[in-house]
């Protein structure tokens, strides 16, 4: 019989709490700047595509620092390695909230580095440290990141537009990462990630060539594409649709508020369920029905925004819950969720500065939306195929 003592008990509360403030940061620092690239783009006289690029940076530093996220953890702990990750986002908002147009993009870059190392090494510390409460605590941390990031949403434009600035009002994210960095520092006494990353670097690549891992990797990076073309223009799309500033932004959070909001259903069904292709399929058309209803119908936009969120939310939920579920062990699940990330982030940063470029061609939204439409219907078959009851190396 184990024992759980007071001071276990309190050591894991303040590891849960850790988690879940950690995953306030990864969102709200990235997506509380689209309500705001309208006023971003006329201040700095900034073309529809530049300002695409504000969106396109943090994703392609996601793809770019993935990859390394094993390597530093392996050297510094994974615990200290999140401390960082809150430290570059903390540097990266105060740089882009500087009154220049360059810092403005480097500063982003910076955020992006930070969020890039969270989002890797979250999953690989829930495999180590929550083997058995997986789908949970993706779950509660997903919608702990949804939250946080619709209440930036629906805050960014009054605070800009009352004396702030949108550079102040940026700045005031900066929050979130302070309060992270506060209560994760007792777990800096924790040593023990080298558990994750010390496998040798042959079972990396083995990730590789699994066709599982790449079906997990699509289901993921399809996911990170449509959304980030949605959040990055949803409200220029509503905009165009008659919306104005202070309603589109309340439709930006609205759309955050329903990506957290699976996390609170997802996890309860998935425990009573073999497999997850049926609820993969379904989340999936959920986003593709979704972003076709904002194509033909954007007078309701609010029913279009809340199942395209609430799609995407439970696609990012399945993925990252898949990343633990597929792998035999902590450390390939770092090494899943780094090429997962990686590739999906990369796959993502393409797209909305290119639908960005294709808007200011042919002078609606039109084309992107249904791009995100066919894309999703995709998803949903990569996502039958990741729901599979099976591990990576069982194909």
């Amino acid at each position: 019989m184990t024992v759980i003592t007071p001071s276990a008990g309190r050591k894991a509360l303040w590891l849960i709490a850790g988690i879940l403030l950690i995953a306030t940061t990864l969102r709200v620092t990235f997506t509380g700047a689209a309500p705001l690239l309208d006023m971003i783009r006329a201040d700095y006289g900034l073309t529809t595509a530049k300002t695409g690029l504000l969106t396109t940076l943090p994703l392609l530093a996601f793809g770019l620092i993935s990859p390394l996220a094993a390597g530093v953890a392996r050297r510094f702990g994974m615990e200290r390695s999140l401390f960082v990750a809150m430290l570059l986002i903390c540097a990266g908002i105060a740089v882009r909230s500087l009154p220049s147009p360059a810092l403005l993009f480097i500063g982003t870059a910076i955020i992006g580095c930070g969020i890039a190392l969270g989002n890797v090494l979250l999953p690989g510390l829930i495999k180590r440290d929550f083997a058995g409460h997986i789908a949970r605590m993706t779950g509660a941390y997903s919608l702990t990141m949804g939250a946080a990031a619709a209440a930036g949403s629906a805050l960014v434009v009054p605070l800009a537009t009352t004396g702030a600035g949108w550079q102040g009002a940026l700045l005031m994210l900066m929050a979130f990462p302070l309060l992270a960095l506060l209560l994760w520092i007792p777990q800096l006494r924790q040593r023990t990630a080298a558990q994750v990353t010390s496998a040798k670097s042959l079972q990396n690549r083995g990730i590789w060539r699994s066709l599982l891992a790449w079906q997990v990797t699509l289901f993921l990076g399809i996911n990170s594409l449509i959304y980030y073309i949605i959040i990055g223009w949803l409200p220029s799309m509503l905009s165009a649709n008659g919306y104005g500033e202070a309603q589109a932004g309340s439709l930006h959070g609205l759309l955050q508020l329903a990506t957290a909001a699976p996390g609170l259903l997802v996890p309860l069904i998935l425990t009573r369920l073999r497999d997850q292709r049926g609820i993969a399929v379904l989340v999936a058309m959920m986003c593709a029905v979704g972003a076709a209803g904002l194509w033909l119908m954007p007078g309701q936009a609010v029913l279009w925004t809340l199942m395209f969120g609430f799609g995407s939310g439970g696609t990012m939920i399945l993925g990252l819950t898949f990343i633990g579920l597929r792998a035999s062990s902590a450390h390939m699940a770092a090494a899943l969720s780094g090429m997962s990330q990686s590739v999906g982030y990369l796959l993502a940063a393409f797209g909305p500065p290119l639908m960005g470029k294709i808007h200011d061609i042919s002078g609606d939204w039109h084309w992107p939306l249904i791009a995100c439409a066919l894309l999703a219907t995709a998803m949903a078959g990569f996502g039958f195929c990741a729901g599979r009851e099976q591990e990576i190396g069982e194909e």
